[in-house]
């Protein structure tokens, strides 16, 4: 499907030491920021408190976010869990308060006012809650430690309820973070692997150079700006290298085809003339995924901004490192023909 086909074939590889002059210069600013600076990781990587919080009614994600807010923790994350009834807020660890103190915080502000759908009841039920959680744990009084007990269990369901806590430790996150290395040094080797089974080993350095460059590129944006970096972002990270090769994949391949049909044309025509056939699909297919990227990113709300910011950035490096970037190496690397058709051996037919 094309929306439209470009007669005169465009000279990007007059044009490639330029645009990877440009690249290197842009690699090498984010390995600097990732070796300096580092990453804002999550607490999924770095630990913290997780509670889930159930409602009566649909909870509203924003008074919830609001409320966390007014008690400084720092970054936190408030979301949808399971139903619209439930919600899971993550806490930053805070020196000075463990994860239940934490807990009985934010849930003593986030019941401050009652909830939609509460019974009566719930009233003095949330404040004995604030009134025992204002004394140390070892000092409550049994008789209200009691009572509170028989009003959660007589009003079992009609309430906002606290019902779990639990503590992330760095230790966890550390492992989050060994695994998702890991997943992307597996998904690098298997794409080099595919790459030159499917073409040839000038290809496929040519083009895990050009998706790395598409990872490093996005990390480090992210470590420049301070960006919180989480599991969904690593999530956007894998999904930019599968989408970036599969650009790269279209281009090499058309570039198999040219290299057939144009027998006497020097590599940069047959190159130039490859990527100009693939501008149509691209911007059909790039387009519409970015369009996607972006209403996520412009209407998903704070759950999905740096998913989708990592993704947006993705598919826009992708795009240029595909055309700029794997060709280009390819073609330095001494792309021909001959690499992709290989000569018959004595006594066989001759390629028509």
């Amino acid at each position: 499907m094309e929306f439209f086909r470009i007669r005169k074939t465009i000279p990007f590889m007059r044009h490639s030491l330029v645009f990877n002059a440009f690249s290197f210069i842009t690699f090498l600013i984010a390995v600097g920021f990732l070796i300096f600076r580092g990453l804002h990781f999550s607490i999924e990587f770095t630990g913290g408190t997780v509670m889930e919080v159930s409602y009566r009614e649909a909870a509203q994600i924003e008074p919830v976010r609001s409320a966390v807010e007014r008690q400084g923790w720092g970054e936190f994350q408030v979301q949808n869990f399971g139903t619209a009834r439930d919600i899971l807020i993550r806490l930053p660890l805070r020196e000075g308060f463990s994860s239940g103190q934490q807990a009985e915080i934010v849930f003593s502000e986030l019941t401050r006012q009652p909830a939609a759908g509460e019974a009566p009841a719930c009233a003095p039920l949330h404040t004995l809650r604030r009134e025992l959680y204002a004394i140390p744990t070892d000092q409550r009084p049994a008789e209200r430690v009691t009572a509170l007990a028989e009003q959660h269990k007589q009003l079992a369901g009609q309430c906002t309820e606290l019902r779990r806590v639990e503590f992330i430790g760095p230790q966890v996150g550390a492992e989050l973070a060994q695994d998702g290395a890991l997943a992307l040094i597996c998904v690098v080797i298997g794409i080099m692997l595919y790459l030159a089974f499917r073409f040839e080993w000038k290809f496929a350095v040519a083009g895990i150079i050009a998706n790395l460059h598409d990872v490093v590129i996005v990390v480090g944006l992210f470590s420049m700006f301070g960006w919180e970096f989480s599991l969904p972002v690593l999530a956007g990270v894998l999904a930019v290298l599968g989408y970036s090769v599969n650009e790269s994949v279209i281009i090499f391949d058309r570039v198999r085809e040219h290299f057939k049909t144009m027998r006497r044309a020097p590599v940069d025509e047959v190159i130039d003339s490859a990527i100009t056939a693939t501008i149509s699909r691209t911007i059909i297919t790039h387009g519409s995924t970015l369009a996607m990227a972006l209403s996520m990113l412009l209407l998903g709300g704070p759950a999905l901004h740096y998913f989708a910011l990592a993704l947006t950035i993705g598919i826009c490096f992708g795009v240029y490192s595909s055309v700029f970037v794997a060709a280009a190496i390819a073609r330095w690397l001494g792309i021909k023909r001959e690499d992709l058709f290989k000569k018959p051996a004595a006594g066989t037919p001759q390629e028509g």
